[in-house]
């Protein structure tokens, strides 16, 4: 089998893997702010009306892209959000051949 890795200069252009990128930073950038927002929201010492608004500020206030479950997964070689292998990153398609090629160490393709 013939083995080639994508032409990296283009694949890490990618929009799609650029965009994810800045949606994992921007998360990180508010995670502290975001946890000081839910606690107070689902603080039951804290009246209703003082919960609501600041449930009301926090959805004005913060932008949409640092919540975490708007960050995708995704093979950092093609930029493909399917079937990402989370302990390398890489799709499956590419797990396969990396390891085929013997650049994933620990793995190995098994025969039985």
């Amino acid at each position: 089998m013939y083995f080639r890795l994508p032409q990296l200069a283009h694949v890490l252009g990618s929009r799609r893997i650029q965009r994810d990128h800045l949606r994992r930073l921007v998360v990180a950038e508010h995670e502290a702010e975001r946890a000081v927002y839910q606690a107070l929201t689902h603080d039951r010492s804290v009246p209703l009306e003082q919960r609501l608004q600041v449930q009301r500020l926090f959805e004005t206030s913060m932008p949409r892209d640092a919540a975490a479950n708007r960050v995708k997964n995704r093979c950092v070689l093609t930029g493909r959000s399917r079937s990402v292998h989370r302990f390398a990153r890489v799709s499956r398609i590419m797990l396969r051949q990396l390891a085929h090629a013997g650049l994933l160490p620990g793995v190995a393709k098994s025969t039985w």
